[in-house]
């Protein structure tokens, strides 16, 4: 990675990050506590730093078809959506907890994608989330799946941190997954895969690596955090795909270490 972009990355001042179904859970479908508690006192010492924080959370749905004892993910489309609504209310009081342990203020935010189009709705939400960040706000957001078909069946909320990152004009989009980075084949069925550590573009070649989805409780895989890169590149925004097992990757990464993949941008 070139010391170039380990300068922007280290300025960065608006920060996306995005964290996954499979990365909040455990393979049986019930919160990682500890992770999340770690990945709150990441967010606060980037705030302390003076930086603004944005949090793009997926897992709704998951935790709350734990929590209705579904045995995975449900394949009907309303009792997603009653998953979804269980779920955000718990994924939301845990945050607000974790969050307040280091003094830090949370907003829930929940966005489809008629919130992107050009328009009144658009500028609201613009709006919205600009006065939240200058009140030192950390808004948590996530799609609103109890009213939204499009979320559910196409995304686990990459697109969706894309989006927002595209919006507020962010310098900086992290996504943390289930994978360390992006590799040249897939490095669970492939052990000789080699790490891609710097994309300066998406090409369809860049395009065509994405592999499965993630856990049982998951929808997205690596096709849609390329296509999130895609979009950031064309919104003069880095994108860095992490492992999302230790949020102190966060860290490393603004440090310049060589880690995840990053994604260059249109300058």
């Amino acid at each position: 990675m070139e010391n170039e972009i380990k300068k922007r990355i280290k300025d960065s001042k608006r920060i996306v990050v995005k964290v996954g179904t499979s990365t909040l859970t455990y393979p049986n479908g019930n919160l990682n506590l500890n992770l999340m508690n770690r990945l709150a006192w990441i967010l606060a010492d980037l705030k302390n730093q003076d930086k603004e924080v944005i949090l793009v959370t997926s897992g709704a749905i998951g935790v709350g078809s734990k929590s209705l004892n579904f045995k995975k993910r449900p394949t009907i489309t309303r009792e997603k959506q009653a998953a979804a609504a269980v779920g955000q209310m718990e994924l939301m009081h845990i945050y607000q907890n974790f969050l307040g342990e280091y003094n830090q203020k949370v907003a829930q935010i929940l966005l489809t994608k008629e919130d992107f189009r050009a328009g009144e709705r658009k500028t609201n939400t613009n709006n919205t989330l600009e006065t939240l960040l200058e009140f030192g706000v950390i808004p948590i957001i996530n799609a609103n799946d109890t009213i939204s078909t499009f979320e559910i069946e196409f995304s686990d909320n990459d697109r969706l941190s894309a989006s927002v990152a595209s919006l507020l004009n962010a310098d900086l989009l992290i996504i943390l997954t289930d994978i360390d980075a992006l590799y040249d084949a897939n490095p669970k069925t492939h052990p000789e895969a080699k790490r891609i550590a710097y994309v300066e573009k998406v090409t369809d070649e860049i395009l065509s690596m994405g592999g499965e989805k993630g856990s049982e409780f998951s929808v997205g895989g690596m096709e849609t955090k390329l296509l999130a890169a895609r979009k950031c590149y064309d919104h003069g925004v880095i994108m860095a795909i992490l492992d999302g097992s230790d949020p102190l990757f966060i860290e490393h990464l603004m440090e310049g270490q060589d880690i995840g993949t990053v994604f260059d941008c249109k300058k």
